[in-house]
C-alpha cells in the first residue's frame, strides 16, 4: 500500500512517500528507504518514527500525541522492514521477541562474490562505539560478543552476487561485518571496506522478510519488503520474488 502526503504539519517536510507494508490496532510494519533514520538523532533529520506518527493521526483522526514504540532499528544506508508498536503492550512483548530471537529477520545483500554457494559463518565481534564500527574475529576476545549468522546465494551475475542473509545472533553492523570478514564486503559499504561507494549513498542490505508471532493476537506474521528498482537489484532478484 502507498500513501502519498502533500503537506504535513512537520516545517521542514513539503512532501513524503511512505510504503506501508501490514498495519493493524497494535503494529505497523513499513518499507524504509536507504537514507532514512528510523529515530531522531543529532542531523536533526525527521526520522521514519516521526512520519509514521503523523500518517497514524491523519489517517484514523487521532487528536493529540500519537504513541508509537520503536522495537529495533535499521542503519541509515539500509533499506527494508521496520517494525513499529502501536500501543505500549505489544511495544513491551516485541522488546523481549527482538531480546530473545523470537523475531526472524532475513536479509539480501549484493557482494561481489560469496567464498561458497552456502555458509554458516560465525566470529567475535567487538563495538567500537567512537567509531561506530564492528571488528570480527576468529576467536573469542577481551569485550567481544559471539556472532552467527548463514547465508546461500540466490542470484549472480558477471560481476556480483546477491546473498540471501539469515542472522542467528544480533550484534552492531552484524552482517556487515562478517561479509566483509569473508572477504565480501557489500556493495557501497565503504566503512567495511568496499571499494567504491553506491551513487545515492546507500548498500546494497536490504532487510527483506520478517517472520514472528504477533504480540497479541498470536497469529502468524510473514512480510516482505519490495526488492529495489535499480537495474542491478532487479537483474540479481530470484524471478519468483
Amino acid at each position: 500500500m502507498i500513501i502519498s502526503e502533500k503537506s504535513c504539519t512537520f516545517a521542514n517536510i513539503i512532501s513524503f512517500i511512505m510504503q506501508v507494508i501490514y498495519e493493524d490496532n497494535h503494529i505497523i510494519i513499513v518499507a524504509k528507504e536507504s537514507g532514512e533514520i528510523v529515530q531522531g538523532d543529532k542531523t536533526g533529520d525527521t526520522p521514519l518514527s516521526e512520519i509514521v506518527k503523523q500518517y497514524i493521526k491523519e489517517k484514523y483522526q487521532k487528536p493529540g500525541e500519537v504513541f508509537l514504540g520503536v522495537a529495533h532499528r535499521l542503519d541509515r544506508p539500509v533499506a527494508g522492514l521496520v517494525v513499529f508498536a502501536r500501543t505500549s503492550k505489544a511495544l513491551s512483548r516485541l522488546n523481549r521477541m527482538f531480546a530473545e530471537g523470537e523475531v526472524h529477520k532475513t536479509y539480501w545483500a549484493i557482494v561481489p562474490k560469496a567464498p561458497a554457494a552456502e555458509g554458516l559463518v560465525t566470529h567475535w565481534l567487538v563495538r567500537n562505539e567512537k567509531q561506530n564500527k564492528s571488528y570480527a574475529y576468529d576467536r573469542e576476545v577481551p569485550r567481544s560478543k559471539k556472532a552467527v549468522l548463514k547465508y546461500r546465494v540466490i542470484g549472480h551475475s558477471d560481476n556480483y552476487t546477491l546473498l540471501e542473509v539469515e542472522l542467528l545472533t544480533g550484534r552492531h553492523h552484524q552482517i556487515r561485518c562478517q561479509l566483509a570478514k569473508i572477504g565480501s564486503p557489500i556493495k557501497g559499504d565503504l566503512k567495511y571496506g568496499a571499494p567504491r561507494s553506491n551513487p545515492d549513498g546507500s548498500i546494497s542490505l536490504l532487510a527483506r522478510r520478517v517472520e514472528f508471532v504477533h504480540p497479541v493476537s498470536k497469529l502468524p506474521i510473514v512480510v516482505e519488503a519490495p526488492v529495489p528498482a535499480d537495474n542491478l537489484w532487479q537483474t540479481l532478484k530470484p524471478k519468483d520474488a
